[in-house]
């Protein structure tokens, strides 16, 4: 997953920070808020998070009411979310956009909630529910700031979820279809042609349709499957494969002449092909 964009030049404000070195925590009686912030911000470039966070929350806890409060709490939010402590990211972050509705860094801390949840997304096999929620706080990005580069990083990402649900769909699909349990195959498979036209699962998934249907003895449908196949993806391997399924099953002329019988499939796809068939 890709991190944050570069911004910590934008909530460094006026500090002067020292070069990164390892930063001992401060005392702070009488300390002036700048100079606290200047050692949360030393202490975070140092990696040394722990002290990064005191030094932001006495920011907070004693000049509560100073612009560098507001910029302290965003900087614990980008702490944490360093830490990868994405739970204690997104709280801070959904206060300081309550508090701070109208700041100009407002559409950073968006954004940044919605890398917390982007970045927990589950591999394709496990439950897909941080990916429905990292789609929906992208999502809120894009519709507040619409013309900002946080909302076309945003709409990459989406696409990026949107492949990533397709490729669970896929997973489910090809377990039922080992299973012989063909019509939950056939819904899966479905549902990734008409809801994820875009993603790179499409071409497979109408593949195995193709080939499910010749298996219940429904050649009318595995030859409009295919010919949409063909239409979409003519030079793919998939295409390829279910014309040859076509012509073994006595549906369509020998396919010898117009495809090479594919040997291998792209990608990790292929022994889960054969796994199958």
């Amino acid at each position: 997953m890709n991190r944050a964009f570069p911004l910590i030049a934008l909530l460094l404000l006026a500090a002067c920070a020292s070069s990164p070195k390892a930063v001992k925590p401060v005392n702070v009686t009488a300390v002036p808020v700048q100079t606290l912030y200047n050692h949360g911000v030393d202490a975070l470039q140092a990696k040394d998070y722990k002290t990064a966070l005191e030094q932001f929350d006495q920011v907070e806890q004693n000049y509560p009411y100073s612009t560098w409060a507001v910029q302290a709490q965003l900087m614990q939010g980008y702490t944490e979310y360093l830490q990868q402590d994405y739970t204690d990211a997104i709280g801070t972050l959904n206060r300081y956009i309550q508090l701070h509705p109208a700041n100009r860094d407002t559409a950073y801390a968006y954004y940044l909630r919605a890398l917390c949840y982007y970045e927990q997304i589950n591999d394709v096999t496990r439950d897909q529910k941080p990916t429905q929620e990292a789609m929906g706080a992208l999502q809120e990005v894009i519709n507040r700031y619409p013309n900002t580069a946080y909302a076309r990083d945003a709409q990459l990402k989406i696409a990026l979820c949107r492949d990533h649900l397709a490729g669970h769909e896929m997973v489910i699909g090809r377990f039922y279809e080992r299973e012989h349990l063909y019509a939950a195959a056939i819904g899966r498979y479905e549902a990734v042609v008409n809801d994820y036209q875009t993603t790179n699962h499409v071409a497979e998934a109408l593949a195995r349709l193709t080939d499910i249907y010749l298996r219940l003895g429904l050649p009318g449908e595995a030859r409009r499957t295919a010919a949409v196949l063909g239409a979409n993806y003519p030079g793919s391997y998939w295409y390829a494969a279910a014309y040859h399924q076509l012509a073994a099953d006595g549906q369509i002329p020998d396919a010898a002449g117009k495809f090479p019988k594919p040997q291998s499939e792209p990608g990790f796809f292929g022994a889960l092909w054969h796994a199958v068939f």
